[in-house]
């Protein structure tokens, strides 16, 4: 989460909060509350700045979430996420045909080591910021998922069964898994 006031006058006196701020992550402690974990993260989120925005994908495609931090006075912040090891993954791209192209709407229910998670594909996030539109799942020491429910946003509903942990799905709507090439927008020939 990135925090920051509005006004730079902020950091003038009689102000006292100041303009820039650190910026703060929360960690979900798995029982409905979240802590403050942003010292435990590194200088760079305890580094005074003035962020506005955040996006999250895997920059690098190694399954891993990375963050990228809008700066109002100066340039975007990467954190690159380094990943736990022995912990898998799974990520989905999906394109619809009946629904949007890029299946805003649509949501994902996956269950792999016993555990169930879900997730919805929407735009937008933060400030002038675009998340990764693949959706992502941390899988923990799962090596396999079991099932994964898609419910498009026209309202089909499609099941994936037994799939392979670390790496990423090309889903498209009524056909399943699919090449990547399959799904991505064909170049323009003039």
């Amino acid at each position: 989460m990135v925090t920051g006031h509005a006004y730079p006058q902020a950091a003038s006196p009689p102000a006292t909060a100041g303009y820039a701020e650190p910026k703060l992550l929360q960690l979900n402690q798995k029982d409905g509350t979240f802590c403050d974990a942003s010292a435990q993260a590194g200088s760079a989120l305890t580094e005074r700045r003035v962020p506005r925005g955040v996006a999250v994908g895997d920059l690098f495609n190694d399954g891993h979430m990375d963050i990228v931090i809008e700066d109002l006075d100066g340039k975007p912040m990467v954190l690159r996420n380094p990943g736990i090891p022995g912990n898998h993954w799974v990520g989905f791209e999906l394109a619809g045909t009946k629904s949007n192209r890029l299946a805003i709407g649509a949501r994902l229910k996956i269950v792999a080591g016993g555990i169930t998670q879900t997730e919805q594909i929407h735009s937008g996030g933060s400030y002038l910021s675009q998340p990764d539109l693949t959706v992502h799942f941390g899988l923990g020491t799962a090596a396999r998922i079991e099932s994964v429910e898609i419910h498009w946003p026209s309202g089909a509903v499609e099941v994936l069964k037994d799939l392979a942990a670390d790496q990423f799905y090309s889903v498209l709507e009524g056909k399943g898994i699919v090449t990547p090439e399959a799904i991505r927008p064909k170049p323009v020939s003039r």
